[in-house]
């Protein structure tokens, strides 16, 4: 027990002393890749305990990115006013589907429900039907295409390539007070720490175990009285949820969001941070978001056009020689821990 308490207790003891020791830049940059945990640590779930290699997961990130931009941008607006980049597109009047999200409480709530409605309906569908292996994550690289391209071609109403950016206050809070930052910074770092345990309960659950029995031997379950399609469809939906609480922390500590953090490109990448961190343990996850994402700021700003060439080299080196990825290399770690 202790053992598989240490990975994730060191990360996590880290994290708190970065507060004291890193300056506002990389204290920010900190908040940003541990929001990115939440995510890596959804796709534990789906891919290493169910089996399901979604290339999608920038969707859900995406809803709950913008769900939150939404919402700050609505709460910094005088009353009667839209959005500049909607009068600068013609538009007069807000968005049907833009003024529930005003409030606070329905924002909070939809950031996490709306990307799990979405991914539970897309689930069923998809399941129900049998569909799996590499044509279900085909399908949802084409859906992380098909939502990156609808958010550029909607100009008037998601602000097109750019995005929503400008933010001011949260929750009636200004986001530029003294304090602000840090008082962010820890709010992230204990939403990730109560995941952290909650998955890792849920992982040792009965739940767990018919995870991973579908994942191993989806007829024999199937056989045994149970059905795996409702099971498949929760650990769907609970990866997303994450996915959509990531991204809106990562677009209150990035001060925007925008297609270009939630297409093709940005997915596969959030599957590069499992593998290299261990698909099989939510703390490998973490560790893996934050030393990959943490090297793509060092190395894209010195080198920018090597960095695509060596995450490429990197992802090629850990399927061949660490399947279980870097959480492989420590002792007697649990898979679920």
């Amino acid at each position: 027990m202790f053992k598989a308490l240490l990975f994730p207790g060191i990360i996590l003891l880290l994290a708190a002393f970065a507060a004291v020791f890193l300056s506002s830049y990389d204290l920010n940059l900190l908040a940003r890749f541990l929001s990115f945990g939440l995510l890596a640590m959804g796709v534990v779930v789906i891919w290493g305990h169910c089996g399901i290699l979604s290339l999608g997961q920038g969707v859900f990130f995406g809803l709950g990115g913008y769900v939150m931009a939404m919402h700050m941008k609505l709460a910094s607006l005088p009353d009667g006013q839209i959005p500049d980049f909607m009068m600068w597109s013609g538009r007069e009047t807000l968005p049907w589907w833009w003024a529930p999200f005003e409030s606070g409480a329905v924002a909070i709530l939809a950031l996490v429900a709306l990307p799990a409605i979405v991914a539970a309906l897309f689930a069923f569908a998809v399941f129900y039907r049998r569909v799996g292996g590499v044509y279900f994550a085909l399908i949802t690289q084409a859906l992380a295409l098909a939502f990156a391209t609808l958010l550029i071609s909607r100009q008037d109403s998601t602000g097109g390539f750019n995005g929503l950016t400008n933010f001011s206050t949260l929750l009636g809070l200004n986001l530029n007070g003294p304090g602000m930052a840090e008082g962010l910074y820890w709010v992230t770092l204990v939403v990730v720490a109560l995941a952290w345990l909650g998955l890792g309960a849920l992982l040792k659950s009965r739940f767990g175990i018919l995870l991973r029995a579908t994942r191993d031997g989806e007829n024999r379950v199937r056989f045994l009285g149970y059905n795996p399609v409702p099971l498949k469809v929760a650990a769907y939906a609970i990866a997303a949820a994450l996915a959509g609480l990531s991204g809106a922390l990562f677009t209150i500590h990035a001060g925007n969001i925008s297609p270009a953090m939630v297409g093709v490109v940005p997915s596969i990448e959030m599957v590069i941070w499992v593998a290299v961190g261990g698909r099989f343990s939510l703390s490998g996850a973490l560790a893996g978001a934050l030393i990959i994402n943490f090297a793509r700021d060092r190395i894209s700003s010195a080198v920018p056009e090597l960095w695509l060439y060596l995450v490429g080299a990197l992802f090629i080196l850990v399927v061949t020689l660490l399947p279980r990825g870097l959480a492989g290399l420590v002792p007697q770690q649990k898979a679920s821990s």
